[in-house]
């Protein structure tokens, strides 16, 4: 049976939407130093703990920051920190984030406008938190051009759960399988994929294409190809 046709689209943020590397980087080490109250050696012991290499400012394939929300990089860290709470971490990671520099993985407005003058509904869903992601999409430009926009504490949950996913489908009145979630993330295509949603997977984060295949309906380089593979589809 012909898959239905696209009718929204449901982003991630960070390696999706903007370039992880570009943003995360920074924001990791300036994180941990400002935690560790300048001690070199003990933010460079916690960036062990999240998967981030502070001499090399890298993360690992299986960082938490990678995939994880806010509240759970901030109670892997918190012990670390004593005698900060984890919802001191917590607010000091979002206040981080929501200064992290931002570059966009492409043009954002053509693109997010040409898909809209196409009838495309637009959402985003990220584990970030709401306030910073909607910071991040501000500072782009961006965030009118969306329809529905979720971080992890919206009251969805985060992913790879479906929660933001179907709560988007219902705000925009579009049925799961005429829409497809764009993220960088195996937790992004899982949600996508149990949602019942088309899953396209793009290289503009820290996972590579041997690991997203096998979850999605497509591998692009990044979202700019999106609008030509669905012409290519006739999918919408």
């Amino acid at each position: 049976m012909r898959p239905q046709k696209i009718k929204a689209l449901c982003f991630d943020k960070d390696g999706t939407l903007f370039d992880f590397a570009a943003t995360w980087e920074a924001w990791a080490a300036s994180l941990l130093l400002r935690l560790a109250e300048g001690d070199m050696a003990l933010a460079t012991g916690a960036g062990a703990v999240i998967g981030f290499d502070m001499a090399l400012r890298k993360y690992s394939s299986d960082s938490i920051v990678i995939a994880g929300t806010a509240g759970e990089i901030s109670a892997a860290l918190a012990p670390l920190f004593a005698p900060r709470s984890v919802d001191e971490c917590l607010a000091l990671i979002n206040e981080e984030a929501s200064n992290a520099p931002q570059f966009p993985a492409v043009p954002l407005h053509p693109l997010l406008t040409g898909l809209r003058d196409k009838g495309l509904k637009l959402g985003v869903a990220t584990n970030d938190a709401e306030g910073p992601a909607r910071a991040h999409l501000d500072q782009a430009g961006v965030t009118g051009l969306f329809d529905f926009i979720a971080g992890y504490d919206s009251g969805y949950g985060g992913k790879p759960a479906a929660g933001q996913l179907l709560a988007f489908a219902q705000a925009v009145g579009v049925s799961p399988d005429q829409i497809a979630m764009v993220g960088d993330s195996t937790h992004d295509l899982h949600a996508g994929r149990t949602a019942g949603m088309r899953t396209i997977a793009v290289l503009t984060g820290a996972a590579k294409a041997p690991a997203l295949a096998p979850l999605a309906d497509v591998v692009l380089n990044d979202i700019g190809e999106i609008p030509v593979w669905l012409a290519a589809q006739r999918a919408f």
